[in-house]
């Protein structure tokens, strides 16, 4: 199986956000749209930190606003 689970870095700290994700796909807001194997959906705020396909890891960001 090819798909990754995504993770958010908050203070330091990773946070599991939706396991077996399947698509990613950048919104015209600036935020990602994470589609999961059965259809689930959710969107994340931030931006991609880092993804590691071997590990099938997915790691965002939140990213800060001034």
């Amino acid at each position: 199986m090819c798909e990754a689970n995504a993770y958010i870095l908050k203070n330091g700290e990773e946070t599991l956000l939706m396991k077996s994700v399947d698509l990613v796909e950048p919104e015209p807001d600036g935020t990602f749209r994470l589609v999961g194997i059965f259809g689930d959906q959710i969107v994340v705020k931030g931006r991609i930190k880092r993804m590691n396909l071997v590990d099938h890891r997915i790691l965002f960001e939140e990213e800060e606003y001034a």
